[in-house]
This record gives C-alpha cells, structure tokens and sequence, in this order.
C-alpha cells in the first residue's frame, strides 16, 4: 500500500512539474476597452429668422419681387391694383394665381392707411 501511495505521489510530482513547466499557450493581449469619443450634447439649430412680413399697398416692386412665385410681371400688377382691403384680394382678383397666394400669405398683410 506504502508502495502504491509512494507511485501516485511520484506520478503527481512529476506531472505537476511537467505541467508547470509547459509553457502557457499563446495568447493575444487583450485590447482595450474603446470607449465612444466624448461629444458635447447636439447644439439645437436657431430657428430660421422670420421673413419680415411684407406690406402689399405699400412694399416697392422689389420687395414684392422676393415673394416666392411673384417675378417683374406679378409684382407690377400688385402694385397697379393697390389699394387692397385684405391680402386675399389677390387671389379674387386674379393678381397671382391660387399656388402663388398659398406660398405668400403667411408672408404678406394689406395694411390700410389711417
């Protein structure tokens, strides 16, 4: 019994130093952890400035030229149907078409003379 205690013991010590001699495998080095880049929190836009709103019994022909839809020719009959009561006799007139006044009327008043 002595003698199969004595082999097994020898056989651990042996084998125990075989295994701590076995070099460890290869292995890469770990990387490290890439953490997403610091970014300041999104800047919200400013909202786009308001046009200014446009007088059509008294804005020049230049100014009525930066309406959207509204050239030399739309901007000239403006002018020769002026005075207007309201910013949509525009389209009862037939000055500019329906598509034009839907593009301008939140951009246009028909302010009266005091």
């Amino acid at each position: 019994m002595k003698r199969i205690f004595a082999a097994l013991v020898l056989a651990t010590a042996v084998a125990g130093s075989a295994i701590a001699q076995t070099p460890a495998p290869a292995t890469t080095p770990a990387k490290p952890a890439v953490m997403a880049p610091v970014t300041a929190p999104a800047a919200t836009t400013p909202a786009k400035p308001t046009a200014a709103i446009i007088d059509i019994n008294s804005a020049s022909l230049a100014e009525l030229q930066t309406l959207k839809g509204v050239g030399a020719a739309r901007a000239d009959a403006i002018v020769k149907g002026r005075p207007f009561k309201g910013k949509d006799e525009l389209l009862s007139r037939k000055i500019v078409p329906e598509n034009v006044y839907n593009d301008i009327k939140d951009g246009i008043v028909a302010r009266q003379k005091s």
